[in-house]
């Protein structure tokens, strides 16, 4: 998300014998990580998007802490560090999913699917020790999440003013929650519709217009800005004004415009999209490579002076864990992986011969590990945890893994010998992917914790244990929604199966790669397409303008219109109540106010989602709040109750946020 700031953060120094690392705070950021994880689970199948909990969690540490006379600043960072290391993970649903679609899994193995994620977790914290010193300490990168979360928790930290404003804090975050779980449960009763779409002749071809009525993707795009949510448009209008009227052309007499747009969509637009994501997170990568190399020599330089005795010189804000424990737990890291892998690869052509190529595999872990981490948290530092090229790098990470097998065994062989290295690539991808993730959130909380006069290390422990939490949540959660919905795509789904987006694509790209199929010509249409967008936004940028992010393009090209509509609509949103809070008495707080908003329409809506999962599990219906049929009426009316909640809450917010704290 991005969230405009005043000015530079100032850190706070550090009180010495502060409580931190705690045990309280351990259970209080695993039991709310239960929460965020589950929500964003549901959001990523949903809508291919995850949002950050960094800000949401520390508000909830901070109204729960209070309750203690003992609680501190620092404690509260531990926890919201957890909380939302926990809560990123479950970008792993962009892979893993994947299996299932696929076939090769029929449901995610507790024990199997626990243990991938955590090893790609605690590989990423690593991986995070020496980018800190690269991309937080020696960079002027913004961290739009991991200042607001300092914020929120420095503004928490005791004061009456402190107090008042949590309590409205949490006012905004349950009303906005509650009203976005309640539209949606009427939504399921059929009194008002989910969704809306039409589909038309344009030019020589057909497309759609659709949407979702979601204040979840309100919030969203309140939250990642009117940057994104521009680009998002933009990559919306290249899609369906132009990719799929193309794509559809010349128009068959008597065909189902439906049938035909879909799948014009489905197999040929989303793939553009692809190539203008990969593109997106090269560049990103090519631009951080300096900064890499002198946040290594840093770490390097810091463990030399620990060993020469001058550890006390180090300010405590620059402790990081050592670098021989980090280089040690890398390589102590390959030995599960390497057995994870070789369990995986057990009735399928790599069993034949596992050591060279679950060699090479490793290799391409740790190397793809250091680029991704790199890039991830490059881009967190820049636009926010939300905005980080999650896609973007899973889609280089499969297309890397996919080749090195089609090098090794060949494409477009036997059926069952193609599926088989395609569900391994996806597992090795799941693997990278767990480092991308955790990177993707490591760096905004280190750039809290600095700004909060925290321990680098005690931070670093909390990541593995949110890491830890978040990988017992994560599978069952995936279980429950796989067992009551189905993935679109997967053998026996429904019509209420969650699309999975980022998985359907992930899985689509290592078939053709591997099944000999792939068009490159749509990928390579897409690179074309973000080669263009980088070059109008690096001219942008030089010239002070409104920036158009490249990965927000592909993605508003990639995504269905009917997850991407409402984004733009949020951003927009989120823009002018922004421009409001600046000219209050206190705009600091009247913009955290909107953020706490618009992550309760995303929380209310995701955990509703789970929910509701289990009551579909449990009655073993597709519908079993529906209490009328489908009616003409229920599409107005559904467009006239989320335009007057959303309205009304937002009037609601003005008024908390105006007021002077007391």
């Amino acid at each position: 998300m991005t969230i405009e700031t005043k000015g530079p953060a100032s850190a706070t120094p550090p009180v010495s014998g502060m409580a931190e690392l705690t045990l309280r705070g351990v259970i209080l950021g695993g039991l709310i990580t239960l929460v965020f994880t589950a929500a964003n689970v549901y959001l990523g199948l949903k809508i291919g998007l995850t949002f950050a909990t960094s800000i949401p969690a520390a508000v909830i540490s901070m109204a729960v802490l209070r309750l203690f006379s003992t609680g501190t600043i620092l404690e509260n960072n531990i926890v919201q560090t957890i909380a939302s290391a926990a809560g990123t993970l479950s970008a792993i649903i962009f892979v893993l999913p994947g299996l299932v679609i696929i076939g090769w899994w029929q449901g995610f193995p507790y024990w199997l699917s626990a243990f991938t994620i955590a090893t790609g977790g605690i590989l990423g914290v690593m991986y995070s020790v020496p980018l800190r010193r690269a991309l937080v300490t020696g960079s002027d990168l913004p961290y739009p999440e991991g200042v607001a979360a300092a914020e929120v928790l420095k503004v928490g930290a005791g004061s009456r003013e402190g107090l008042e404003e949590n309590k409205r804090g949490l006012a905004a975050i349950v009303a906005s929650a509650v009203s976005a779980a309640t539209f949606s449960v009427v939504a399921k009763t059929k009194l008002i519709a989910e969704e809306a779409a039409t589909f038309f002749p344009l030019g020589a071809g057909a497309t759609s217009v659709s949407t979702s009525f979601s204040m979840a993707l309100i919030g969203v795009g309140h939250l990642v800005g009117l940057s994104v949510g521009v680009a998002m448009f933009i990559g919306l209008l290249i899609s369906w004004v132009g990719l799929v009227p193309y794509l559809t052309a010349p128009l068959p007499a008597g065909a189902d415009l439906a049938d035909l747009v879909g799948t014009a969509f489905r197999t040929k637009a989303r793939f553009i999209g692809a190539g203008t994501i990969g593109v997106a997170a090269i560049w990103t990568l090519l631009k951080i490579l300096g900064p890499i190399v002198s946040g290594i020599r840093s770490a390097l330089a810091a463990n030399a002076a620990r060993k020469s005795g001058n550890a006390g010189l180090l300010d405590i804000t620059e402790r990081d864990l050592p670098i021989g424990i980090v280089a040690g737990t890398i390589v102590a890291a390959l030995l599960p992986i390497g057995i994870l892998l070789w369990v995986f690869a057990q009735g399928g052509p790599i069993a034949l011969n596992p050591v060279p190529v679950i060699g090479l595999t490793l290799a391409y872990v740790l190397v793809a590990g250091i680029v991704i981490a790199s890039v991830c948290g490059y881009m967190a530092g820049l636009i926010g945890a939300s905005n980080s090229p999650i896609s973007g790098v899973g889609i280089l990470a499969v297309l890397g893994a996919s080749l090195l097998l089609a090098a090794i065994y060949g494409s477009g062989g036997d059926e069952g010998q193609t599926q088989a290295l395609i569900a391994y690539a996806l597992f090795t991808t799941a693997i990278v992917f767990g480092i991308a993730t955790i990177s993707n959130d490591n760096l905004q909380d280190l750039k809290t914790g600095q700004l909060v006069g925290a321990t680098p290390w005690k931070q670093q422990l909390a990541l593995v244990l949110g890491v830890i939490f978040g990988a017992l949540v994560i599978p069952p959660v995936l279980d429950l929604l796989n067992s009551a919905f189905g993935f679109a795509g997967a053998s026996g789904a429904g019509a209420n199966a969650l699309p999975a987006p980022q998985a359907a694509l992930i899985s689509a790209l290592a078939k053709g790669v591997l099944g000999g199929d792939l068009d490159w010509g749509l990928i390579a249409i897409g690179a074309s397409i973000g080669v263009v967008v980088i070059a109008i936004d690096e001219t942008l940028g030089r010239a002070g303008k409104l920036r158009l992010p490249p990965l927000a393009v592909g993605m508003g090209i990639y995504l269905p219109m009917a997850l991407t509509l409402l984004i733009p609509v949020g951003a927009v949103v989120g823009h002018f109540y922004n421009r409001w809070a600046l000219r209050q008495a206190n705009p600091e707080f009247a913009e955290r106010m909107g953020v706490l908003m618009a992550t309760g329409f995303i929380v209310g809506e995701s955990l509703f989602g789970v929910a509701f999962a289990g009551i579909v599990a449990g009655t073993d219906s597709d519908a079993p709040l529906a209490l009328v049929g489908e009616s003409h009426w229920a599409v107005p009316l559904a467009v006239l109750i989320f335009a007057g909640v959303i309205a009304g809450l937002y009037a609601r917010l003005r008024g908390w946020a105006s007021r002077p704290l007391s």
